[in-house]
């Protein structure tokens, strides 16, 4: 059970990651060209949230079952010292939760925003945010705290 909902955060995180980036490119579109927030657009924020509320759901669920988890929590003195570990124990769900917080702020900000500009402006500040922390807490293959495969 554990691998499967594992490929599935691993498979989600694409998405999470190409609705981040055509929401951010899409807001600065419309942003610096004066754009109309049209239906489309609310839709995009809408799906990018959404999407990245679905990954939040995979990756508790990968949390409470990860082994990895269980042993730093077993173990905290241990598995600070082992920065896999406490990569996966701690920093990784923080930042992760930090950035749905931040999606979820910008999303629901936008959608009571009033002006076509400040709702892609809204947008576009917090979804960028969010884009650099998840960037940040992913554990690419070449990162130095815990690194894992692009698929798997």
């Amino acid at each position: 059970m554990h691998q499967s909902i594992l490929i599935g955060h691993s498979f989600m995180r694409w998405l999470v990651l190409v609705s981040l980036i055509y929401s951010i490119y899409n807001a600065y579109k419309g942003y610096s060209s004066n754009l109309s927030f049209t239906k489309k657009d609310n839709l995009v924020r809408h799906w990018t949230a959404t999407i990245s509320h679905i990954q939040l759901i995979f990756g508790i669920l990968v949390y409470v079952q990860s082994p990895i988890v269980k042993y730093f929590w077993k173990n905290v003195k241990e598995g600070i010292q082992n920065k896999e570990v406490f990569f996966f124990g701690l920093i990784h769900i923080v930042l992760m939760l930090t950035a749905i917080v931040f999606i979820t702020i910008g999303s629901a900000l936008a959608k009571r925003r009033s002006s076509d500009e400040q709702k892609f402006k809204t947008i576009l500040f917090w979804f960028s945010i969010a884009l650099i922390t998840i960037f940040i807490a992913i554990p690419w293959p070449f990162s130095p705290l815990a690194n894992r495969p692009y698929f798997r």
